[in-house]
């Protein structure tokens, strides 16, 4: 009996010192194959990928529908667990893979009915738009089938299977991609929330150009459990997500061509959201950053021009109070009487637990979110429920958004460009251009709302009329420039338009930080190069510690310990460097500062405000109000306050990073969080899946990096960067140059997983040339693609 249990207690070691030998076996053979001869399902003619020493595919193909299948392929090889999970969260799905903790998710989702909208935009679009989308569903699931059992490390972890691609997949990413880039809803429910609480005054400092809320909506809002309502919404994106992008013509150049600088600021993760592809075919020359589930270059060039995008911000989505019918509760008051809500029931998937019925209403103006606050019950009793309205879920609005990705690749001059992008129908954009004949320009394309009233900040009535949208700015309207005097156009997600413009944009723009420091620095002496363009995208000088500096607490209102760290603040020039301690100090009192000033009355809603330097300016200059407290002990003005926060600053610096301020860095203690998706989340698998990367900057540098709560260990952590920083240089176009913030592949076992962190950290760019590199050279090798042989 002692023999036999001895046996198996051996065979139980064995087996466990197996396992993680099976499973990185396993993660191994999950890795795409990068050189050889394959057969591919879909392709007409053979097609050739090779792979410089980044892994950056340089495709050659027999037809434009053959290039972008390829890169659907390569897309499927190089990162399906990402474009699974956005498909499942745009399906509304994740719980099926993640259990209860996605139902929150998975119940907005559904209540936006992405999934039907993405397959009526399909049957609208063009025949050769529908061909080429096809094409690359074909070549994602090429990939899905070459991959067979052994799927990559997320898949086998979780024990999932994708679905094949669909066509409607992307179209769907596209929706979400511009839910991402809209907030205005948020905006809405947030000042909603506090103006039912907060005294006119205090409201006031927080909008201070709003103007007074009207009696009719602060009624209609006044029956509705909007925090309720809040604590369910799926967290918002981080606040300064946008992109910086500039442009100089001949007349500023040193070469006397133009230039144009592009980085995009959206979350980060890991893999990155860019996927660098070039792509050549008789009709198709592009090269650039793209999106993987979407099926071209979103930011790149081509041969002849370039181009850039900033997210405008623009107001395309309102809450509207809507009021049951007290007769029936089926239908709801509108101007012209009764009328039905529309209902349909979902059922949502929940791993581990019973599938969740959700019952959806929709209105005139879009779906009923309300009820899916937990008091949705009280809500629909009182009488009235909100419903979202938003450009990218209006049915009888055609969305050709992915036409005009395949026509921007194609164009060859400015007219081109224009008219490709006014097909663009997702989030508004600034699209920046620069060709090669001496052309620079920008247009704003997308979306956008008239009202018949209002200004888009609070949730309206909807039964009155009066705030309908009465249609859709038209494409020949929207803000555009075209070859300016002064030889230059910059944006940074700052105000697009003057006061003398027609239309409402939004009534709440992006802080002008960014946009005033690429302008200062475009304007110093001397013609503009690459180099220079590469040195403005990576200044860390700090608009917002410039602002907030001059408001330090006096020497002797801390104490004597305290002194030389406030000495050297003080003496700090705001350059965010990541090897300096001045940053660090001044973001850790910044945050004291607005907990002490704000936390108390917005509570939770402090974390959601996205305005607190303009807001905290007001208040310090006044330094009463806000800063008031009563009670032994509590600060009675904003220099007390500041002081305080000072020293509750400093104490918790030196709980987490020893006594020694002088020893602290900002880049240790602010990494850029490359998170994995869902990885990061679970302790165990986080070392393998995410990474940190020490980094300089701040949320108002022109290189971004906005630190926030993201991870206790790490508690100032930049959340949202340039993933992606392009410069395209019109005279030599094949010295351009780009980098990314992690690296071509999604498998963490891949030395393609975030190869390119360290140049992305260190400000160094890779050659972005269209010259196909030598099979029989290549860094990486060379994949040959064939067609599949007949029966």
């Amino acid at each position: 009996m002692w023999r036999t249990l001895a046996c198996l207690g051996l065979l139980l070691v064995g087996l466990l010192l197996l396992a993680p030998i099976v499973a990185i076996w396993l993660a191994r053979a999950s890795l795409p194959q990068l050189e050889g001869d394959m057969a591919v399902a879909g392709l007409v003619a053979p097609a050739t990928v090779v792979r410089d020493a980044h892994a950056v595919p340089h495709v050659t193909a027999a037809s434009e529908a053959d290039a972008y299948l390829t890169l659907g392929f390569l897309h499927g090889q190089d990162r399906l667990w990402q474009m699974e999970y956005d498909r499942l969260l745009g399906q509304g799905r994740l719980a099926e893979v993640l259990g209860e903790a996605a139902l929150p998710v998975d119940r907005f989702m559904r209540t936006l009915e992405l999934n039907r909208r993405a397959q009526a935009a399909v049957a609208g679009l063009d025949a050769r738009s529908r061909a080429l989308l096809e094409a690359y569903a074909n070549g994602v699931n090429a990939a899905i089938a070459r991959f067979g059992r052994v799927l990559p490390p997320e898949f086998l972890l979780l024990r999932h299977r994708p679905e094949p691609w669909q066509p409607a997949d992307s179209l769907r990413l596209a929706k979400l991609m511009a839910f991402d880039l809209s907030t205005n809803w948020r905006e809405e429910l947030l000042h909603a929330r506090l103006a039912l609480k907060l005294p006119p005054d205090q409201l006031a400092d927080l909008w201070p150009d709003a103007p007074a809320a009207g009696p009719v909506t602060l009624a209609g809002l006044a029956g509705l459990s909007l925090d309720s309502l809040a604590a369910v919404l799926p967290e918002p994106p981080p606040p300064g997500v946008g992109s910086n992008v500039w442009v100089a013509a001949s007349t500023r150049t040193a070469s006397g061509v133009p230039l144009l600088a592009n980085d995009p600021h959206l979350a980060l993760q890991l893999p990155g959201h860019w996927y660098l592809a070039h792509l050549e075919a008789p009709e198709l020359a592009v090269i650039g950053a793209t999106l993987p589930g979407l099926p071209f270059i979103v930011l790149g060039r081509n041969r002849d021009l370039a181009w850039g995008f900033t997210n405008t911000g623009s107001d395309t989505q309102d809450l509207f109070i809507e009021r049951v019918d007290p007769k029936d509760p089926t239908r709801y008051l509108t101007p012209d009487g009764s009328a039905p809500f529309t209902s349909y029931t979902e059922t949502i998937l929940v791993r581990g637990a019973a599938p969740v019925r959700l019952d959806v209403r929709e209105t005139r103006h879009g779906p009923v979110i309300s009820d899916l606050a937990p008091a949705a019950g009280v809500v629909a009793g009182s009488g009235q429920v909100l419903a979202l309205a938003w450009t990218q879920i209006q049915d009888d609005l055609p969305d050709t958004t992915l036409a005009s990705g395949f026509a921007l690749g194609r164009a060859s001059d400015a007219q081109g460009f224009l008219a490709a992008a006014e097909l663009y129908r997702g989030a508004q954009q600034n699209m920046a251009f620069a060709v090669r004949d001496g052309t620079i320009g920008m247009i704003s394309p997308g979306l956008v709302p008239i009202r018949r009233q209002g200004d888009g900040r609070l949730p309206v009535p909807g039964w009155t009329g009066v705030f309908d949208w009465v249609g859709m700015i038209p494409a020949h309207e929207l803000p555009r420039a075209v070859d300016p005097p002064s030889g230059l156009l910059v944006n940074a997600n700052n105000r697009l338009v003057g006061a003398d413009y027609p239309h409402l944009l939004t009534a709440e723009w992006e802080g002008p930080y960014r946009a005033q420091r690429i302008e200062a620095l475009l304007a110093e002496p001397g013609a503009l190069d690459p180099d220079r363009f590469a040195d403005i995208q990576l200044d860390v000088m700090s608009g917002l510690a410039a602002d907030i500096l001059p408001y330090l607490p006096a020497p002797e209102s801390v104490a004597p310990a305290s002194r030389p760290a406030l000495a050297a603040l003080a003496a700090w020039g705001g350059v965010a460097r990541a090897d300096r301690p001045e940053p660090l100090l001044f973001a850790a009192w910044y945050r004291e500062l607005g907990n002490a000033i704000a936390a108390d009355e917005l509570g939770a809603a402090w974390a959601e405000y996205r305005n607190r330097a303009p807001f905290l300016l007001r208040v310090l200059s006044r330094s009463q109000g806000w800063c008031d407290r009563r009670g032994e002990g509590a600060a009675d003005s904003c220099k007390e306050v500041a002081a305080q926060a000072l020293e509750t600053a400093l104490a918790a610096l030196s709980a987490r990073y020893g006594s020694d301020w002088r020893s602290w860095r900002w880049g240790d203690a602010h990494p850029a969080l490359l998170a994995h998706r869902p990885f990061e989340q679970v302790p165990l698998l986080r070392d393998w899946f995410s990474r940190l990367v020490p980094v300089g900057g701040d949320g108002t540098t022109v290189n971004v990096a906005s630190p926030g709560l993201a991870r206790p260990d790490v508690p100032f952590a930049a959340f949202h960067a340039a993933g992606f920083r392009a410069i395209y240089d019109l005279a030599a176009p094949d010295r351009s140059q780009w980098v990314v913030a992690t690296g071509q592949s999604g498998h963490p076992l891949s030395p393609y997983y975030v190869d390119q962190a360290q140049l992305w950290r260190e400000g160094r760019y890779l050659t972005m040339s269209m010259a196909i590199p030598d099979a029989a050279r290549a860094a990486v090798g060379a994949l040959r693609l064939h067609p599949v042989a007949g029966p």
